[in-house]
């Protein structure tokens, strides 16, 4: 087995030449079995495994370096890099991360988790290695989805004029997470498809090479008009129009290819792009036909690509899912956007229902959130269906875009608070803090299935800027007997008692529900109340709770810092309430969360049931 000699970097340069699709067989055979059980990012992986040992071959790590835009392609880089032994435990808690990290190791160059972040990254390398007179290689890998994000254009513009080597690897499979959309999208297939300029290339260019010192002028002068050359038969030539010199297609499957064009880039003293073509999920049939679901897949049967655990529960974005549509039926001006994410937000059934009120942006949430915008101000009711995560992107478009212009745009928060194994980069642990200190909108969470429809419902209605923030993961069904009507900024009494308060927002309801238990039995006296609203506060209820309790809980899957339970303490001691009642923050410590398991994380940060009521008791003289 030729994976086993792989036990650090540039072992792979040991491997004979002949033994190179022995060893792409066994990492896809070993990557298939061991995401199977782990849960990952398969179809990726699969599709980069050539390409991976192609830069392995030709670059000496960790001297050179590879930035892996978003990271989740980097699994067979892991490998190659000896940590093999790591998938064991994979995205699991103390385990190894399912992206790189620098923290992990010295051949992962820079930490990556979200999109089109690569060639700024990769630029800012090669600037620093010129400053400090180095001598190394620096690539940045890019999917063709993460080109349509804006980030990666203004790197490129930036990279264009620099005169000192810098390679940028398109890795095009021709799907993001999601089918992609837009004018590159296009501008790739009409390259893919030039058959005018293929021809001209292998007939001509290589077939010419090394055959007379004669020939090889003549491929010179080919290269010095090569801008001219395919200007005449690619369309548009977007990345040489920019002076960025273009390399491709390339077979990304074909190491010999690969590492053809590898080495012709080097020589470059400039910014250049190669373009590889590749399958994503390749050697894995479910993997090719459901490239959606294994994006980032459970834990699944090899022999069907089932999931191992089937769902018997709904879950929050499938409850989204429905409202979307029966929404979209009720109103005509209901439009949806998302960033390339229709799957994993819900809104395929919207699209395939509404396809004309359906609107795929790519990966972009800026232009998302000022498009939606666009749409409110034009008279219509958009809902941007968004992770949590990569809302953030978009938070300066919904301070001057949206809120300081009172649009009606809707936020439908997907992975709000911890999302597990994806870790530190996806955890939606800070939209809370960043969405209530802002003016003009309202911030809502639900505690079950229900309360997520109905608070859809009404944030479209009420014609202002609004966010429904719910979590990952199956939808809550207890409390189901507890519906009161929606009214605005009003929270929601659960249990009414006295002495001590739960002041639980969304998620956190059910885990108060556990800790009263807990706190009951050993004869305390505790309400709980669902707030609903984070923004704005219910003033009011606040006032009557602080004449009955002595201790008010507050509890977010938020950071602390900013969040929930910060402003319900400024309130309090603006209105001079803290005197005669506490208040204790239960939420996210000042800290980057990092993958496991959301129990166990819980766990770790202390807000989990058991943990939260072991505070209250010893705050009580009770434990």
């Amino acid at each position: 087995m030729y994976l086993e000699l792989i036990q650090k970097a540039n072992d792979i340069k040991e491997i004979p030449a002949s033994a190179y699709d022995d060893l792409a067989e066994e990492i896809r055979e070993f990557l298939i079995k061991t995401i199977s059980v782990t849960g990952g990012h398969l179809g990726s992986n699969l599709g980069a495994v050539e390409l991976t040992m192609a830069l392995h071959l030709s670059l000496d790590l960790p001297n050179d370096e590879i930035i892996w835009d978003v990271g989740h392609q980097s699994y067979t880089h892991k490998i190659l890099t000896g940590r093999r032994e790591g998938f064991v435990h994979l995205r699991q808690y103390g385990g190894m991360s399912g992206f790189p990290k620098r923290g992990e190791s010295d051949c992962d160059a820079f930490d990556t988790g979200h999109s089109s972040t690569s060639i700024s990254a990769g630029l800012g390398l090669v600037k620093a290695r010129d400053l400090k007179k180095e001598n190394r290689t620096i690539v940045s890998v890019i999917g063709d989805g993460s080109l349509t994000g804006g980030m990666a254009y203004e790197a490129l513009n930036n990279a264009s004029r620099i005169d000192t080597n810098f390679i940028i690897i398109l890795n095009d499979n021709e799907m993001s997470i999601s089918e992609n959309v837009g004018g590159m999208s296009k501008y790739l297939n009409s390259i893919r498809t030039s058959e005018k300029y293929l021809n001209l290339r292998d007939g001509i260019y290589y077939s010419l090479a090394g055959r007379s010192k004669r020939a090889d002028e003549f491929i010179e002068r080919i290269r010095k008009t090569k801008r001219t050359l395919k200007s005449m038969v690619v369309p548009g030539m977007f990345f040489e129009d920019m002076g960025i010199t273009y390399l491709g297609p390339v077979d990304g499957h074909n190491i010999e290819s690969m590492l053809t064009a590898l080495n012709e880039a080097k020589k470059v003293r400039g910014a250049v792009i190669i373009h590889v073509l590749t399958q994503k999920g390749r050697g894995y049939e479910p993997a090719i036909k459901h490239p959606a679901r294994f994006h980032g897949a459970e834990p699944f049967e090899i022999e069907t690509g089932l999931p191992a655990k089937p769902r018997t529960t709904p879950n929050y974005t499938d409850i989204f899912s429905t409202v979307m549509c029966k929404l979209g039926r009720r109103d005509p001006e209901v439009v949806a956007i998302t960033a390339a994410m229709p799957d994993g937000t819900g809104l395929k059934r919207f699209r395939n229902i509404f396809p004309d009120r359906f609107f795929d942006v790519g990966i972009a949430e800026e232009h998302a959130v000022t498009f939606a915008a666009g749409l409110a101000a034009g008279g219509l009711k958009p809902i941007v269906a968004v992770y949590s995560s990569f809302l953030q992107r978009g938070y300066d478009q919904i301070i001057h875009d949206v809120c300081l212009q009172k649009l009606p745009v809707v936020f439908a928060i997907d992975r709000a608070g911890l999302v597990g194994s994806d870790g530190e980069t996806h955890q939606g642990i800070f939209d809370l803090s960043y969405l209530s200190g802002i003016p003009d909108i309202m911030v809502m969470a639900p505690k079950n299935l229900w309360e997520l429809s109905d608070m859809i419902k009404f944030a479209v209605a009420s014609g202002v800027p609004a966010a429904v923030r719910y979590p990952r993961g199956s939808a809550y069904t207890g409390l189901k007997e507890y519906r009161a009507k929606i009214e605005y900024g009003k929270s929601e009494p659960i249990y009414v008692e006295k002495d001590i308060l739960l002041y639980a927002v969304g998620s956190m309801v059910k885990t108060a529900e556990e800790v009263r238990d807990i706190l009951k039995e050993k004869g305390l006296s505790v309400s709980l109340t669902n707030a609903r609203f984070v923004k704005p506060i219910d003033k009011e209820y606040l006032e009557n709770a602080c004449a009955s309790h002595h201790l008010i809980v507050t509890m977010e899957e938020n950071v602390i810092a900013g969040g929930f339970g910060e402003h319900v303490s400024t309130i309090m001691e603006e209105e001079g309430l803290i005197r005669n009642t506490s208040v204790m923050h239960v939420g996210i410590p000042d800290t980057y969360v990092e993958h496991g398991s959301v129990d166990i994380l819980k766990q770790m940060i202390g807000i989990d049931a058991a943990s939260i009521a072991e505070r209250i008791l010893k705050h009580e003289g009770k434990a």
